[in-house]
């Protein structure tokens, strides 16, 4: 239950009140249109899922670069078609696995990257110019994807055929997750540095995914979600016209990132609410002509805060359930959680029935033969309505105090998500909200199931390549390249050359964090009342 309406009848997450049946005047049908047409409510492409398939991509990455290349090599065979990037806590808020702040998290949360030598082992065996990589890096993003781009270029790819994306999404970082590094300003140039050079050299990487994702894994509503992620989306855009660049030649390589959750009609109306949504304020508030800038392509992941320690396995089923609604919402990526998620990182077999779970629903369901297929439905049209009404009270909201960075500065966002969570662990706790196997239908035992462990020797072996690489590393070029870093951070020279010929010069995402810190500083967090 949301804090913007409390009733005596059952609501959606956001507070929307679910009425008991839904007719004919509940959905207005005029702002529908047709698929692959604008405001594009019906989906992107006129023939979505009968054209091409959803990219079925499991987020991966433990322990050391050998070890994740092994897991991705095992996703592929099993039939993903995209890979997504799991990074180490070190490594996403940028210092080396022997740096002192690092100790006991190397490798833990996902993979740990710390030099060219470990990017090449990471995709060892794998053609970057034939698979779409997805990273999930914000802070790093620039030298996470100048790794990616320098060892395509060791093994002969072609850069401008590389396809995938880098989070770089630091704003949400603000506001929910915490894995920032930069003052805002500062954060921000980084990302419309990598807007223009990618755009030039990497035409086809998605250089965002602005991200609900982990503000609704912090808490927030439906209806939050979709304002918060568009809000963040504004800023960015203003941000790249501010900088001097195009609308039309930016915007196509935007997407966006989103969560699918319990509430199962209200999540297929959020996706098709947002899309709508993004399609307007491009045209109308940007002038964007292009339909592509228009478009909000979207990958979506499970919520991994509803999985359940408690009898893991009904997470197979929550999994299914939220997977079915993004397919549904027609989200163009998908990650599926393990089941054993709230326990560890995911086992083979935990990986591999995820990955079923979205094959199960591709083949077998019968959902990806019709476009839209809940289009013109009284109940997901009233809904889809209702989340746009809301969240554009939100967008107004934020506008009125000056924007979103204003509105984080003032702790606005950050109160608003902590009070929805507030209020669903009340309702939880009160058993108003129901979690199967948590507050109701729950065992006097639980049975044990296999979890996924990291080697405590991994952060040593990690530590002695890193030194090992030091000391056979040419320091004339090393050192010049972290001036030439320096230099353009202090200039204003666009920043992604003098990264990629640091990383070329095996300097590590540590030191380049720390060159760059010097700089432009540390962000220090606003304490939220």
């Amino acid at each position: 239950m949301s804090s913007e309406q409390k009733g005596n009848g059952p609501t959606t997450s956001s507070g929307i009140p679910v009425k008991a049946l839904y007719v004919r005047e509940d959905a207005t049908a005029h702002n529908l249109g047709l698929p692959g047409e604008f405001p594009f409510t019906r989906g992107i492409q006129p023939t979505m899922y009968r054209g091409r398939l959803w990219t079925m991509r499991q987020y991966a990455g433990m322990g050391d670069a050998e070890e994740s290349n092994q897991r991705y090599k095992f996703l592929l065979a099993n039939g993903t078609k995209g890979l997504s990037v799991a990074f180490d806590l070190p490594t996403q808020i940028g210092y080396d696995s022997d740096d002192p702040m690092a100790l006991g998290e190397v490798g833990k949360v996902g993979v740990a990257i710390d030099s060219i030598e470990d990017m090449q082992r990471l995709f060892e065996g794998i053609p970057l110019d034939t698979i779409s990589t997805s990273m999930t890096i914000n802070a790093t993003a620039s030298t996470l994807l100048a790794l990616y781009v320098a060892v395509a270029k060791r093994t002969g790819a072609d850069v401008k055929k590389l396809a995938g994306t880098v989070q770089n999404d630091v704003l949400k970082e603000y506001i929910a997750r915490g894995t920032y590094i930069y003052p805002v300003g500062h954060a921000m140039r980084i990302v419309t540095d990598m807007f223009a050079w990618a755009q030039a050299e990497t035409p086809e990487w998605n250089t965002i995914s602005i991200s609900g994702y982990h503000m609704r894994e912090a808490g927030c509503t439906a209806v939050q979600e979709v304002a918060f992620t568009l809000a963040n989306g504004i800023t960015y855009v203003q941000a790249a016209l501010d900088a001097g660049l195009d609308v039309d030649n930016f915007a196509p390589r935007l997407s966006f990132f989103f969560n699918a959750h319990n509430n199962f009609l209200e999540e297929v109306g959020k996706f098709r609410a947002a899309r709508r949504m993004w399609a307007r304020i491009m045209r109308e508030r940007f002038g964007a002509k292009s339909p592509k800038s228009q478009m909000l392509r979207f990958h979506t992941q499970t919520a991994g805060s509803t999985l359940t320690a408690q009898q893991p396995e009904n997470n197979i089923v929550r999994t299914a359930v939220q997977a079915m609604a993004a397919v549904l919402g027609g989200t163009q990526s998908l990650h599926t959680n393990g089941y054993d998620e709230a326990l560890a990182l995911p086992t083979e077999e935990a990986a591999r029935i995820a990955l079923r779970t979205q094959q199960i629903i591709a083949y077998e369901s019968g959902v990806a033969q019709t476009i839209d297929p809940f289009a013109g439905s009284y109940c997901v049209e009233s809904l889809t309505d209702e989340i746009e009404r809301r969240a554009n009270s939100y967008l107004d909201r934020i506008a009125a105090m000056g924007g979103m960075l204003r509105a984080i500065e003032k702790g606005f966002v950050q109160h608003e998500i902590q009070t929805a969570a507030y209020e669903f662990q009340r309702a939880v706790d009160a058993k108003e909200a129901i979690v199967v196997g948590v507050n109701q239908f729950a065992r006097e035992v639980e049975t044990p199931v296999p979890t996924q462990r990291i080697s405590e020797d991994l952060e040593r072996r990690q530590v002695e390549r890193l030194r090992s690489m030091r000391l056979r590393r040419d320091p004339a070029p090393h050192a010049a390249a972290l001036l030439q870093v320096a230099e353009s951070a202090r200039c204003g020279t666009n920043l992604m050359p003098a990264i990629l010929q640091a990383v070329e010069s095996y300097a590590t995402v540590g030191e380049i964090a720390t060159t760059l810190r010097g700089v432009f500083g540390e962000y220090q967090e606003a304490i939220v009342i």
